[in-house]
């Protein structure tokens, strides 16, 4: 029986590994693999976007809104240079930037894949200036430049594929089947791309990423001690860390203070 479990699980892990691509994440040079492709997830992200913008109240400000572009695309200007001088030249086609400002009193922000991105008037009493609306910005680019969406696609994907394979079903499954089955896994996964949630490890290197970022289109990094400090103080009551998708408030700041010296080193190079 244990033979049995062992082939089981081989053959399984084989058909995991075989599927997809090695992507390595600019900035931190973490490697992950994503077994969905680019244009699958940029395909689903315009069309989810789209709908979303549909559904939304478009902010009327045309002060705010002008500063969520102007900020957003100062950011994907220095975003595409980094990409395109560090080897990640290719990268930049996956990206067509959309900046829009929603009425809605959240003090919340996204980016889909792609940099649709969209930013809720209820954040913008928080970060109060230019440079702490570049460190939300900058750590929402981040989610995309390092396909955090395909990541979470992947690894629900792959234990939807196990959990399936894993009861005996292996051996009744062809190759065809096996990828109309992944398939549908990927599809069913996609569909709630609008409300997918990152892992607190993505969510930590997106803060990374971000601060970088924000400090190569010309921002002070330092803002972003006082702006999560600012957002902490509008979360009382959150969940404890482990049952949260979000580092605990503390942590985020002391993990910011330590890549800080790195920031401004970026930082100093724009002055």
């Amino acid at each position: 029986m244990k033979k049995v479990q062992f082939i089981l699980l081989s053959l399984v892990t084989a058909i995991l590994v075989s599927c997809g691509t090695t992507s390595t994440v600019p900035i931190t040079g973490r490697k992950h693999r994503l077994s969905v492709s680019d244009e699958y997830v940029l395909s689903l992200s315009t069309q989810q976007y789209q709908q979303y913008l549909k559904q939304s109240k478009i902010s009327t400000n045309a002060q705010n809104t002008a500063l969520v572009k102007r900020v957003g695309q100062r950011l994907a200007n220095a975003v595409e240079t980094y990409l395109k001088t560090n080897g990640f030249a290719n990268e930049v086609k996956n990206f067509k930037w959309e900046f829009n400002l929603v009425a809605d009193n959240q003090a919340n922000a996204f980016c889909m894949p792609g940099g649709k991105i969209v930013v809720y008037e209820g954040i913008l009493p928080i970060t109060r200036d230019e440079a702490s609306l570049a460190i939300v910005l900058g750590h929402e680019i981040a989610h995309a430049v390092a396909k955090h969406s395909a990541e979470q696609m992947t690894k629900s994907q792959n234990s939807s594929t196990l959990v399936q394979l894993g009861g005996g079903v292996l051996s009744a499954l062809g190759v065809d089947q096996t990828t109309t089955q992944v398939a549908a896994s990927v599809a069913s996964q996609g569909l709630s791309l609008l409300n997918l949630k990152y892992s607190r490890d993505n969510e930590s290197e997106a803060d990374y990423m971000g601060l970088i970022f924000a400090a190569m289109a010309g921002y002070d990094p330092n803002v972003a001690i006082t702006f999560w400090q600012r957002m902490a103080a509008q979360s009382q009551g959150q969940q404890p860390t482990w049952l949260s998708s979000h580092p605990s408030d503390a942590k985020r700041v002391s993990d910011i203070q330590k890549h800080l010296p790195e920031a401004l080193l970026y930082y100093k190079k724009q002055k």
